[in-house]
């Protein structure tokens, strides 16, 4: 399982979107009952229903794998189980973990990220309200340990190059900000493509950024939106 985004830029609504870094697991202890949460980043639905039945393989002896997953930098899919817990004690609240965290400033855009509580009973009676809050909990302190990734959308802006000048042009667009994604080069250009955030202001400025440092020697085209960090 890749945390790489595996949505088309040019589909999505969202101008950004944040999932975790990498897998992560926390452990919180209620009444002696023991929850733990896996986090583990997806890019669709069968990456997600993967993780949660390695989950229950992992630990059969627990009577209670609930799950919680949104996918897309719309967040357009949204799935939760209670896996045998009383209705809505499990899957919602920890969906709704997922759904307000607030990854900066109020930025609540956590996506492509699978939650896994796997619980063991610990003989005490936890109620309706125990178990909306323990499930929550435990999504949000493992969401606590987990190491955010944003992805912006941005543009390609292709800027072919005579071939000629190749090197010294391209240690130039490297100097200007935007980050370089590939170089390809022809019999007679080099075409190093860059990713500005998809925005024309932002654009029109990057080109003519380009203009400037490459004394005109160059010309450029818009390439296909893709997410970048």
């Amino acid at each position: 399982m890749s945390s790489l985004p595996v949505h088309p830029a040019d589909q999505a609504r969202a101008t950004a979107y944040t999932t975790v870094a990498a897998e992560v697991e926390h452990t919180l202890e209620i009444q002696r009952s023991v929850f733990l949460t896996r986090l583990v980043p997806v890019g669709s639905e069968d990456a997600a229903r993967q993780v949660i039945e390695e989950q229950r393989r992992a630990h059969h002896d627990a009577r209670h794998h609930c799950s919680a997953f949104v996918l897309g930098p719309d967040r357009e899919i949204q799935r939760s189980s209670d896996d045998g817990e009383p209705g809505g004690t499990a899957g919602v609240p920890m969906m709704q973990a997922l759904l307000q965290r607030e990854v900066s400033q109020g930025v609540r855009n956590l996506s492509d990220v699978v939650a896994v509580t796997t619980r063991w009973f610990g003989g005490i009676l936890l109620g309706a309200g125990g178990l909306v809050r323990a499930y929550s909990d435990s999504v949000s302190q493992a969401l606590s340990v987990a190491t955010p990734l944003t992805w912006i959308r941005r543009r390609e802006l292709v800027v072919t190059i005579p071939i000629a000048e190749a090197g010294r042009a391209e240690h130039a667009l490297r100097a200007l900000g935007p980050a370089v994604t590939s170089t390809q080069y022809t019999a007679d250009a080099a075409h190093v493509t860059l990713a500005v955030d998809d925005a024309e202001a932002a654009l029109r400025a990057a080109t003519d950024r380009v203009a400037q440092a490459l004394g005109g020697r160059a010309s450029t085209s818009r390439g296909r939106a893709v997410w970048a960090q």
